[in-house]
């Protein structure tokens, strides 16, 4: 008859540990160098997006702010499109902006 061996750490678990700790770490390491590297490119992409597509909504429904650029026929086909962005659109435009917003944050 073999003797029974008793062992007190699974090599399975201990592994996986391992595993998770080494995954925390990448983890980590990835979101440290996509701040060195892409972070400042992205806010910057996201905020050209913003005024590009609020200039558009200008041009296109400036009559709503009092501006009649593109004739209202037109504009009055795409609203159906404009409805859900108008809220936010209306109150970026009309919005206090002062020499901060027009300064890059990274001074």
């Amino acid at each position: 008859m073999k003797p029974k061996t008793t062992t007190t750490i699974k090599p399975t678990g201990f592994i996986a540990y391992i595993k998770n700790i080494l995954r925390n770490y990448r983890k980590t390491l990835n979101e440290v160098f996509y701040g060195m590297t892409v972070y400042e490119l992205e806010l910057e992409t996201k905020k050209e997006r913003g005024n590009l597509n609020n200039l558009l909504m200008l041009i296109v429904f400036g009559d709503f702010a009092g501006l009649p650029i593109f004739p209202p026929y037109y504009s009055m086909r795409l609203l159906p499109h404009i409805i859900p962005f108008y809220k936010t659109w209306r109150r970026n435009l009309v919005r206090e902006k002062d020499i901060t917003d027009m300064v890059s944050k990274d001074l």
